[in-house]
Order: C-alpha cells, then sequence, then structure tokens
C-alpha cells in the first residue's frame, strides 16, 4: 500500500528503489517520525524483558536478533541515506533545512545504539556461546567488528562520560555538515564576469559554456565559476597571467576568513578537532589518531608517518627535478617568478614542447559515451558480467542513468540461462550548481540475505563533476576525467559485486579504511593500455581513433611531475595525521601546515592559501586521520595490478581471482587477507615506485 511519503514507499520492500523524484524537503520529518520510533521499539524489542534469552545456538541467536533489530535500523538508514544524497547533489535552501533540523535526531538515536551496554553485553552473551566458533565465517567477522564499534561508540562508558561521548557525536555532525555547506556555498557563490579577449589560450569548449552561462544571466562576456569544469581549464590555459591569479585566489581562499564571516570555517576546524581529541580521551586513548587507526591496517601513527616520511624521502629528488624543469620552462615563458597560479600553465605548456601534445587535444578523443562503453568492456571481460542500462529510473535530475550489473545463473540453479542481478548503480556525470563539489561512490542499500531469506543486491550512487554537453556534441572528458570514472567505479565494483550475504562486512562496509582505495586505484591503471585506450577512444569530429602516436606520447608524459604529484599528496596526508595527533593542534592548525610544507614541500604556495578551509576529506568526510589511506592503498593496487602485468593484463582467470579474492569477498575476513589470497603474499612497495618512475 503506498503512502503519500515516497521515503516510507521506497523503503517498504527490500526490492525497491528510492523515488528521488518525488521526494521533497516536506517529506523527511514525517518519514522520520514514523521510522525512527520503529527503531527505537525494535531496540527496546531486541533488548528488553521480552527479549528471547540467549542459547547454546548461536546461530539460531543471532538470526533471530537480526530478524527484530536489522530490518527496522535497515529501513531507517535506507531512506536518511536518499536524503543525505540528494542533499550532496540536489541542495536547495529548503532541503539544507529539512535535512539539518533532523541530523540531530538521526545522530543522536546512532549514538546512542551504538553506545548502549545493554545490546552490547547481548552481542558478548551470543559470542560467548560455546557455538559461536561454528559460525559462518563472514557472520564471525561481523560479529567481531560489532563488539569492536560498540567498544569505539562509548558502550563500556559510563554515567557524565557516556552523556558527553553522546553530546560529541551529535556536535560534531552538526559541524562536519556546517563545514561542507561553507565550502559548498562558497564555491556556488563566486562568479567572475570577462570580456571574450582574456580568455585567450581556452579552450573553445569551455569558451562557449561560459559565455553561454552569462547570457543565461543576462549578462554579457563571460562567466567563469571556481567549478571543476570551468576554475582548472581557466587555470591550465588561460595565457591572461593576472586571471589566473584572480581565479586562483578564489579558490584557495574558499571557505576562510578573507571572505563572507558566515561561510568561514576557521573556528568550526579547531573545534572539531578538539571534539575528536576529547572522544579520544574518553575512550582512554591519548589522541585521535590512535583512535582512527584501530579499524584499519596501519597499526599506529608513528607506522603512518614513518610511511609517508620514507616515501617523501623517495620522492623528493624526483619532485626537486620536476620543479628545476618547471622553473627553466617558465623562464623561456617570461616568467621568471614561478608562482603557485603558474604552475598548471607553465606545467602544460612544459608537456606540450616536451611530449608535443595538450591535454586539450587529447580530450577531443575522449567523448563520454564512448569511455563509458570502453569502461564496462573491460569490467565485462575480467570480472565476467553484463552491464545493461534500465529506463523509467526516477531520478533527481535528467542526465542521471541507471544501470544494472548481471551475471549468467550458474548451470543447475533455478532459472537456468536466465540473467542474474548483480547490482545496479545510478550514474551522476555533469557537474551543475547546488551538487558538490569532487567524486565519489555511496551505497544506496548494501547486499544482504534477510532474516525472511530474500536476497537485497547491492545499489550504488556513482557520482563526479565533469562538464556537460556543448553544441550538440557529447561531454568532452580530460585523461584526468577518465581515470577519476575507474576510480569511482572500481570503489562501485567493490560495493557491487561482493557475494557475501552479512550486511556490515559486505562490499565495502567494514573493509579496513586504509585498503577501501585498492579497487579504484588498481582500475585507474587500465586507462593507460593501449588495448583499452584505442577501442574506447573516437574523435568527438571525425570519429578516429586516438592515434597510436599521441598515445606514445602520452604514455611518455605519463610520470610528468610524479615527483611533485606524490609529494602533494604527503603533504596532505602528513598535515592530517599531524593535526590528530598533537595535543595543541586545534589552536595551531595553520601553523601545522607550515611546518608540513617546510618539512616535505618543494612548492610553496602564497601565505593567504587556506586549503584546510575546504578540505572536506578529513573535516567532513571519512579521512579524518585517514588521508594517508590513498598513498597506502596505492602500494596495494600497484602490487595486485602487476599480477594482471605478469599473467596478462586482460586475462579472465586473473580477473576472476581479484573478483573472488578481493571483490568478492568484502571485509569477510582482513584485507591483508584477502591481498595474500590474490597475491600469494604481503604487499611491496616496488611496483608503485615502478608505475611511478620512482624506481632506483
Amino acid at each position: 500500500m503506498r503512502t503519500a511519503n515516497p521515503l516510507l514507499d521506497s523503503t517498504a520492500s527490500p526490492t525497491d528503489l528510492p523515488d528521488f523524484a518525488a521526494i521533497r524537503p516536506e517529506h523527511v520529518g514525517p518519514a522520520l517520525d514514523v521510522l525512527l520510533p520503529a527503531a527505537e521499539a525494535a531496540l527496546e524489542q531486541a533488548v528488553g524483558a521480552g527479549a528471547a534469552a540467549a542459547s547454546d545456538d548461536a546461530q539460531a541467536d543471532y538470526e533471530r536478533l537480526s530478524a527484530v533489530l536489522d530490518v527496522p535500523l535497515e529501513r531507517l538508514n535506507r531512506a536518511w541515506n536518499a536524503v543525505g544524497h540528494l542533499n550532496a547533489v540536489a541542495n536547495t535552501p529548503e532541503l539544507r533545512d529539512a535535512y539539518n533540523a533532523n541530523l540531530g535526531r538521526i545522530t543522536e538515536f546512532h549514538t546512542r545504539l551504538g553506545a548502549d551496554e545493554r545490546l552490547y553485553a547481548r552481542y558478548k552473551a551470543l559470542a560467548a556461546t560455546p557455538s559461536a566458533a561454528a559460525l559462518a565465517a563472514p557472520r564471525r567477522q561481523a560479529l567481531t567488528l560489532a563488539l569492536r564499534d560498540f567498544r569505539l561508540s562509548g558502550a563500556e562508558l559510563q554515567g557524565e562520560a557516556k552523556t558527553r561521548f553522546a553530546q560529541i557525536q551529535e556536535r560534531h555532525a552538526e559541524l562536519a555538515q556546517q563545514f561542507s555547506e561553507h565550502v559548498l556555498d562558497a564555491t556556488d557563490g563566486y562568479a567572475l564576469y570577462v570580456e571574450g579577449e582574456r580568455l585567450a589560450g581556452v579552450p573553445d569548449d569551455v569558451r562557449q559554456s561560459t559565455r553561454a552561462a552569462a547570457e543565461a544571466e543576462g549578462k554579457a562576456g563571460h562567466k567563469l565559476t571556481l567549478h571543476m569544469p570551468v576554475y582548472l581549464p581557466v587555470m591550465q590555459y588561460a595565457d591572461d597571467r593576472a586571471l589566473r591569479e584572480e581565479l586562483y585566489r578564489a579558490y584557495v581562499t574558499r571557505a576562510s576568513e578573507f571572505g563572507p564571516a558566515e561561510r568561514d570555517n576557521s573556528a568550526l576546524m579547531g573545534e572539531l578537532l578538539a571534539l575528536r581529541t576529547e572522544e579520544a580521551v574518553l575512550l582512554g586513548l591519548g589522541d585521535y589518531a590512535t583512535l582512527s587507526l584501530l579499524p584499519k591496517m596501519a597499526d599506529s601513527p608513528a607506522q603512518v608517518t614513518g610511511f609517508l616520511r620514507d616515501l617523501a624521502t623517495r620522492a623528493r629528488p624526483h619532485a626537486e627535478r620536476d620543479l628545476d624543469e618547471l622553473k627553466a620552462h617558465a623562464r623561456t615563458l617570461g616568467l621568471d617568478d614561478l608562482q603557485s597560479w603558474d604552475q598548471a600553465w607553465v606545467s602544460e605548456k612544459l608537456k606540450e614542447a616536451r611530449y608535443a601534445f595538450s591535454e586539450q587535444e587529447v580530450r577531443q578523443y575522449f567523448t563520454q559515451p564512448r569511455v563509458l562503453q570502453g569502461l564496462f568492456g573491460i569490467v565485462e571481460t575480467l570480472f565476467g558480467v553484463r552491464i545493461r542500462q534500465e529506463t523509467g529510473a526516477s531520478v533527481w535530475h535528467e542526465s542521471v542513468q541507471l544501470w544494472r550489473i548481471e551475471r549468467d545463473a550458474a548451470p543447475g540453479t533455478q532459472g537456468d540461462g536466465a540473467p542474474q542481478l548483480v547490482g545496479r548503480f545510478y550514474l551522476d556525470l555533469a557537474a551543475r550548481p547546488g551538487k558538490r563539489s569532487g567524486a565519489w561512490m555511496a551505497d544506496v542499500v548494501g547486499r544482504w540475505r534477510r532474516p525472511d531469506g530474500t536476497l537485497q543486491t547491492p545499489v550504488a550512487h556513482l557520482v563526479c563533476n565533469f562538464a556537460g554537453p556543448g553544441d550538440g556534441k557529447p561531454p568532452l572528458l580530460s585523461h584526468d576525467d577518465v581515470i577519476t570514472m575507474f576510480h569511482e567505479f572500481g570503489h562501485g565494483l567493490h560495493h557491487m559485486l561482493t557475494q557475501v550475504d552479512e550486511l556490515s562486512v559486505a562490499g565495502i562496509s567494514g573493509v579496513e579504511w586504509d585498503a577501501v582505495e585498492l579497487p579504484s586505484q588498481f582500475m585507474e591503471n587500465f586507462c593507460w593500455e593501449w588495448e583499452v585506450l584505442s577501442r574506447m577512444t573516437a574523435h568527438v569530429d571525425t570519429g578516429e581513433p586516438l592515434p597510436r602516436a599521441l598515445y606514445e606520447r602520452m604514455l611518455a608524459a605519463k610520470n610528468f611531475q610524479s615527483g611533485l604529484q606524490t609529494l602533494r599528496q604527503i603533504e596532505f596526508a602528513l598535515f592530517d595525521m599531524r593535526i590528530h595527533s598533537e595535543a595543541d593542534a586545534a589552536g595551531r592548525i595553520l601553523a601545522v601546515m607550515d611546518e608540513v610544507r617546510a618539512e616535505v614541500s618543494v612548492v610553496r604556495p602564497p601565505a593567504y592559501n587556506r586549503f584546510a578551509h575546504s578540505f572536506g576529506h578529513i573535516f567532513a568526510g571519512g579521512y579524518s586521520a585517514g588521508y594517508y589511506s590513498y598513498k597506502w592503498a596505492e602500494v596495494l593496487s600497484a602490487d595486485a595490478y602487476a599480477a594482471f602485468e605478469e599473467e596478462g593484463v586482460f586475462n579472465p582467470a586473473v580477473g576472476e581471482r581479484f573478483r573472488r579474492e578481493i571483490l568478492e569477498a568484502g571485509a569477510s575476513r582482513p584485507a591483508l587477507d584477502n591481498f595474500k589470497a590474490f597475491r600469494g603474499r604481503e604487499p611491496r612497495i616496488d611496483a608503485l615506485l615502478r608505475h611511478q618512475g620512482m624506481a632506483g
């Protein structure tokens, strides 16, 4: 029976997808008025006097508890995930107000749930039964992780400490949301209108789109914004140095004291760090970095900083050489004082001079439909699936598509020969106002063998911010855009191809955060294979594939400035680890950034640079004291891809092994065990250094 509220309709059945087009801000509160009390009642039923007594049958106890509690919890989370997703990709003042008005309710409930000592006692009793050891491996792992998460959620705290812990969680969620809003508003709120002559050197498609944006507002000239499809090509190609400086300053001072006070993230950052430190201390730990690493592969902050500094030492000579070459080329262009707003422009000129091609030339061959076709072809070949588009889906924007992943049913199973649904994904690729910047994968629902025996297949969001179509032509992607698309699809494969039936350890759920990037970074490698590029490129005007000679020049330029890029990532990761492990960091965030740059960087930005103020990964995302994961997982992904290089890049047998041991296994066992099952040994750093041209 349908109701007037799509957030309730689309969560009533595990097979229903959210009716995104119908969801309105006024639906949010009333939906939670139904779903939260149902979850509350389920919790009381699970732990109350009427709860089933523990027995010696761990399997039966687990399933009874799941039937009572997990079903209403999953329904609540599914509805709130839909609201949070729309808040990120279709933000409006009304939706933002509805989201923020209910964020505290959700946070308070989940904080209390995670710290409920009665529920914790039930799980401990379940784990202590003699038959618990006989549970299937994924279920044993889920139980182990649940007990750990209860401890990290404050379930062992008492009295005032428990109350304060809950207050921290609620305030933290509120501040993180404000941080994201400030960055979004600062990005959306900036516009610079310029005459066409100031865009000399900028690609024609960007000039056309910026002129159309100005005309849509009844203004002359071109509208420049801080969204990547405009900002990046202007920084790379605009010959007007003053224009580059003006746009650069606006970008790197977003959400800081240099803009409107109501969008300044300075105080929020300090409070977030102070709250995280207090949380760690309440749990008996000295700092937040130590707390953050407990559910990760890395053992300690010292191990992480040691890894980062070792990699910085290896990369520094290459970065210094990169910078010397950049400065020398800048002088040939009349720039004796290379500045931050010159770097992308001079780098593009140097790349063109050295390798005889430009990013803009390459871009003409990467039309979005052809790239998708090539990406899907690789996935189908290596992982034994088929990808098909679904029509008629309810979406939040007309450009969004829904796709399904299928696999032939195993011989002898019911419905022999009929395609078996593995997972589905929404594809949202175009940048637009009201959409958070960046690219990400998020789950809609996870794979789960529900307590009634039905199988819930996973659904993902794959979100990017690419330029849209222009003049009737398909959207064009830079090679970096192609890499980004492959990266996010790798996350999606991790979520969708899992064969684990236990919700909390299926797909990416429960995977150590510093291993989550393994599948995504692994997929990036295919963007450099000739057999891939030759099939997924077609010139937007002529339809000709990417010329082999141009590919060879691209390949020669693959590690262009890899030293500088590596040090930049280490700078971000070391800054993140330091501010989350040093007691006084909340009051000296910018000073720590300066110290990190002095230690590892060879490029020093201007004093007004406020990168940290828009560093959403660590202040509003899941990467606090975890940004190092990108470099850590690069070691894993490069070594994993080396197996394909050794045995055949398009060898289905290797693809099947990668799918089985890593993608399908999810968090049903530790990530290191997954890697060793695939590779036959522990990871080595050699492949990463070789891939990035820094071996030897």
